[in-house]
């Protein structure tokens, strides 16, 4: 299987992330006035595996860290400076011996001075990470500090084996609704726990694999995004997941069936969308013809992936059976300052609603590019810089801190 503006929902104040998983995720702290960025800061660190907790100032973390003590803080330092030295000093005084990272538009003197006394108090002071930052620049952070989920695994391993023995999981992806700026979906990416190389991204498992073990993939991804909608709907929220299903699996595979007896009782089901690769479409378009219909009975829908990689002719575009179009990465990427991309990705988008279909942007990973789409009418939009796939128990933790930040159930989302 192959491989994004946040849930609107703000965080008043301190929310902690009640992570299901057994053993204790490493826990950080974001303090920062401007909510967006405790959203954006989350969401990069739940689907690095560390549960967080948000503060809009200093107060609610020097109350917090009487009851726990965590791994990180992301320390924001605000024009009010006073709050965040009281907050370094505090951190100081109970001898805090995880790192604290300070982020800010401010002045090198100011950044200075509240770092040097952080160094006075004994803090493990991290290099000043100016604003604005991307995902990369917080994923190396968690990698020189050897926190959360280790790097995927690049070791080969038999997908056969991997089903056998039960190391096949699948990981979930914010799918968010651009002009919206709310989350709209998921999307389901197939992940294998190794016992000795860890988490072994599809790139290690689906080359060479037997067609038999991608239906058997296919089959259990199909079931999974089926009992996650389920967790889901039980939350309040009724999100159209994703899966990705090549189409020689998907004509052999028994998709009514598993979708009848695994799918919400709601009565407002969103449905589910399944990802198949353009070129695949494209060299049997009535095989993709009879393939959507027999899927929209029962409330499923095809979407066109990596548009733009294959060969075929724009003009065809009104031929294929199709929800949903995803714009490949390659005309993703840069399209908020590239002269090229930027009127390629404008033109797909207008195409795909033409057609009256949606349009998904894919791969987004830069805030100019993901307001450049906005500007540009693109509906829906994935990638790093709105949330990286993370398991089903840590997406689900995070949908609960954001609902709990608010007081209220989370609302559902009907699309």
């Amino acid at each position: 299987m192959a491989e994004t503006p946040e849930p609107k929902i703000d965080t008043a104040g301190a929310v902690e992330s009640p992570s299901l998983a057994p053993a204790a995720a490493p826990l950080c702290y974001v303090v920062d006035d401007d909510a967006s960025i405790r959203h954006f800061l989350s969401l990069v660190l739940h689907g690095a595996g560390i549960d967080t907790m948000e503060f809009p100032d200093g107060t609610g973390l020097r109350a917090a860290i009487a009851r726990r003590i965590p791994d990180l803080v992301f320390l924001n330092i605000s024009l009010e400076a006073a709050d965040s030295i009281e907050t370094v000093i505090a951190l100081g005084n109970i001898s805090f011996r995880g790192h604290v990272q300070l982020t800010s538009m401010r002045g090198a003197a100011v950044l200075d001075h509240i770092k040097n006394i952080g160094v006075q108090h004994k803090l493990n002071m991290l290099p000043v990470l100016k604003k604005p930052f991307e995902t990369d620049a917080i994923i190396k952070i968690l990698r020189d500090l050897n926190l959360g989920t280790p790097a995927a695994a690049a070791s080969r391993i038999d997908l056969d084996e991997a089903i056998n023995s039960g190391w096949i999981e699948f990981w979930y992806q914010p799918k968010i609704d651009l002009r919206k700026k709310q989350l709209a979906g998921a999307e389901a990416y197939a992940r294998a726990r190794h016992p000795m190389h860890g988490i072994a991204l599809p790139g290690a498992f689906m080359p060479d694999a037997e067609e038999s073990s991608v239906i058997k993939l296919s089959e259990m991804a199909l079931t999974s995004a089926l009992k996650a909608g389920l967790a889901f709907s039980k939350l309040g929220l009724n999100l159209r997941l994703t899966v990705n299903i090549p189409v020689n699996a998907l004509e052999k595979m028994r998709v009514e069936e598993i979708v009848r007896s695994h799918r919400p009782i709601a009565s407002k089901w969103a449905g589910l969308i399944i990802d198949v690769p353009e070129e695949q479409i494209v060299t049997d378009l009535a095989l993709a013809s009879d393939l959507a219909k027999r899927l929209e009975r029962c409330n499923v829908r095809l979407a066109i992936d990596d548009f733009g990689r294959g060969t075929s002719s724009l003009a065809r575009l009104g031929e294929m059976p199709f929800a949903e179009l995803k714009l490949d990465r390659s005309f993703v990427a840069d399209c908020g300052t590239d002269k090229v991309n930027a009127p390629l990705c404008k033109t797909v988008i207008d195409l795909a609603h033409n057609y009256g279909r949606v349009a998904v942007a894919m791969g987004i990973e830069k805030a100019a590019d993901a307001m450049a789409l906005v500007s540009m009418g693109c509906d829906f939009g994935q990638g790093f810089l709105l949330g990286q796939p993370m398991p089903e128990e840590r997406f689900i933790s995070l949908l609960r801190q954001r609902a709990g930040a608010n007081g209220r159930e989370l609302a559902s989302v009907d699309k």
